[in-house]
Order: C-alpha cells, then structure tokens, then sequence
C-alpha cells in the first residue's frame, strides 16, 4: 500500500490517473509492487497532500479530490509506504514549490543576499514542527490499524545541490538562497527520520542516492523549475522515481 504526496504519487510522469491527484502507473510504489509481486496493491497517493491528508479529505474549490488516505489502510495490509511532509512547508497544494517561487520572486530585491531567509526566518522550522507531531500520530494509527505492516517512510531526494554555485544561471534565486533552500530540505528529512524511528518505522533515504542527480545537475533525476522531462517542477522525473523505488527495496533487504 502506497501513502503520500507528489513525490510518492510521481506526479506529472506518465501515465497519470486519479485526476488531480495525477498519481502515476510508475511511481516508486508501483515499481516496488512490481518487483514484490503482491497478491494485492493499492496505491492512494495524491499530489498536493499534507500530513493532514492522512486523516481528512483533500479538496479543490470545495470538492473532495482524494479522501482520508489512513482510510485505506486495513488489518491484512503488510507493508506500507509514505512520503509525506514536504508540502506542510508551503502555504498551498505546492509545498516546497510554493517556498521556491518566494525565493525566486525575493531574489530581486536583494541579489547578492539571503532575501528568503530573512522572509522566513523560523517560520519553516515551526512548520515542520507542527507536521513532524501530526505525522507521529499518523504513524501511531497506521500501527494500530495495519498492526502486522511494515512502514517505511521515505524521505525527499535531493531536489537541490549541497554546492548552491551549481545553480548558477539554472535557479532564480541567490546563492545564499539556494544554501537556504537545501538547509530546509535538510531539516525536512531529518524531521521525517527522527519521527518515523520514534513510532517504530524504517526511515529510507533517497537523497543519498540521488546526490549528483539534482534539479540543477547536468543529468537530473529532480527536474528543476522548467522541467525538461515529465513531471512537476523539482519533482523527480521517471528516473528518479526508479531511484526512490530501489532506495525503498534496499530497505527492506537491510
């Protein structure tokens, strides 16, 4: 069973299902079920979830787009995997896209500075903070309503460089921005990994496999801002969503 926002839904990449929830045939979910062979699968991703998506109905324009995702979630499932968090960054369905558009739209008024970061200040910290608690009592209620799954929550790649110098002329956003940036996407991940080994799931790393293969790389497996391959801006295209799916299956032969 598949949980989880965009990334885990490989929203944009071919084929897409599930209307706007734009949940793709081969996103990570559907490429480890395809190699487990399961005698059932079901995949209730959707793009533009928050941790909140779990236990509530997402909506558009006050129609209900996907409900409760835990809602799928049943006694006989036995191994669950998530990806959540990223968009509880961000003030709309876009999540850490909505974080970027403000760096990039910042970047004017101060060049040669961390605009961003002195927009945010802490605010970001504060959210994760706040999704890093709902995501621990999803973990709780997955545990008692799947008591015999296995959950492996998986964590973001690397959407941007550790060198923010690798973004020049690729990224609207200052240097010192993009810096920002990957400190986030950092602190995201250690979020979802503190939290998910707290409520007794694995944890997967992705963007150990996937550095060198960022928005900004000449071989990206994240697409950036204007995305060359199928998928949604700093999304991972069909390649980096192959890549999560072997993070998720070295997991689970550790």
């Amino acid at each position: 069973m598949a949980l989880g926002d965009s990334y885990a839904a490989g929203a944009g990449v071919p084929a897409q299902s599930a209307g706007l929830c734009m949940r793709s045939d081969r996103d990570y979910g559907h490429l480890v079920a395809e190699s487990l062979a399961p005698r059932a699968y079901r995949d209730v991703t959707c793009a533009g979830a928050k941790v909140s998506a779990l236990t509530t109905a997402q909506t558009d324009a006050g129609e209900v787009v996907n409900g409760p995702q835990l809602d799928a979630v049943t006694p006989e499932a036995t191994l669950i995997t998530l990806t959540v968090a990223g968009d509880n960054l961000g003030t709309s369905d876009f999540g850490f896209g909505d974080v970027v558009a403000t760096c990039s739209a910042l970047s004017v008024t101060d060049p040669l500075g961390t605009p961003c970061r002195d927009h945010y200040k802490n605010t970001l910290g504060v959210r994760l903070d706040s999704a890093a608690t709902q995501l621990d009592s999803a973990l709780r209620l997955i545990h008692s309503r799947a008591p015999r799954a296995r959950v492996l929550v998986v964590g973001y790649p690397a959407v941007v460089p550790d060198n923010p110098e690798e973004c020049l002329g690729k990224m609207t956003v200052t240097t010192g921005d993009t810096a920002f940036l990957r400190s986030v996407l950092g602190e995201l991940n250690d979020a979802v990994a503190t939290t998910a080994r707290a409520e007794d799931a694995t944890y997967v790393d992705t963007l150990t496999p996937t550095l060198g293969h960022d928005s900004c790389s000449p071989s990206p497996w994240i697409e950036g801002l204007f995305p060359a391959s199928p998928t949604l801006p700093l999304h991972p295209n069909a390649t980096g969503e192959r890549a999560m799916a072997r993070a998720v299956l070295g997991a689970l032969d550790d």
